[in-house]
This record gives structure tokens, sequence and C-alpha cells, in this order.
């Protein structure tokens, strides 16, 4: 698909979700949603994240690290680089909380850069002071026979879906 007709597709896409939203909730202002374009404060994630955190989660067992992946990417800005001066905070958005709320971020860090899906330097704040995201899709292709054949299924076919080119074949 070249980029004219990508543009078309996705003109008739918002159309047609546009008339939909008007049609099944016409009571329901634009202020009343959430506009990347018009609002501040966000970022851009990869449409299979959720598919991609339960790969994380079933990949660190009994210690799941998907959402701290999730707080990772939700601080990102440029260059997939992420600097955490303060992992108190980092620990409680992914929803540690207590005296091992730190220990537990910790391991939870180590956990994913373990997997591949991130690397990091240390710096002031500790070992994961400068943190770089890898890209998960080629990530997961590499730990492919680690992953539950269902589950890599699950996310290759959601990947071709949205035309996710780093999961084609040959990307391996």
């Amino acid at each position: 698909m070249n980029d004219v007709q990508k543009k078309k597709r996705k003109s008739k896409m918002e159309e047609k979700a546009s008339k939909l939203r008007k049609d099944f909730w016409p009571n329901i202002k634009d202020e009343d949603l959430w506009d990347r374009l018009r609002n501040d404060g966000f970022t851009t994630v990869p449409r299979t994240m959720p598919l991609i955190m339960e790969i994380i989660d079933d990949l660190s067992k009994n210690q799941p690290a998907g959402q701290a992946y999730f707080v990772l990417w939700c601080h990102v800005f440029y260059e997939s680089f992420v600097m955490i001066e303060n992992p108190a905070v980092y620990a409680a958005e992914a929803g540690f909380s207590g005296e091992r709320a730190l220990t537990t971020w910790k391991q939870r860090m180590k956990t994913l850069q373990e997997l591949g899906f991130i690397d990091a330097k240390e710096g002031a704040s500790g070992a994961f002071h400068y943190v770089l995201i890898l890209n998960p899709h080629i990530v997961i292709q590499k730990l492919k026979n680690r992953i539950q054949e269902s589950r890599f299924r699950q996310i290759y076919n959601r990947a071709l879906d949205i035309g996710a080119k780093d999961f084609e074949v040959g990307h391996e």
C-alpha cells in the first residue's frame, strides 16, 4: 500500500468512526473526548501494546513486568530514551507501593533488560538511570521459541492487521 492509498484508507476509516460515534453518542461533544491533536500529554504506543505486555508477563512468570514496561513508554519522548531521575515515581505509576516498591521496580527493570526489551546505563539514580526502549516486535521475534505459540500467532496476526512492517518475515 503506497502513501496515497494509506491516506485514503485512513480518511475513510476516520469518516466511518466519526459517523458511527455521532450516531451512537449524539450528545457527546468533541471536547468530552481525548484528541491527540488537540490535547497535550500523549505519546505514541504500538497498537500491539496489550499483547506485548501479556507476553512480557508470561515470560516474567510470577513477577509480571508488563506494567513497568508500559510506564516506560508513557515517559518516552525522543529516541526511545527515558532518563529516570526519580525511580520512586515510576514505581508508583507501575502500581508498586510500600517498603518494597523500589526493590520491586528494580527487579522488573532487570527482567525487562534480561529479556531484551530495554537496555540501561547507570547514572545518579542507580543502574536504570538511562533507559533505551528497544523495538518490542523485534525483541518478541528473537524470543519466539520462549513464547506460547498461540500468543505469538496472536501478536503476529495483530501486527499484520495494523501493517507493522517490523513484524514481517525476514526481520527475525
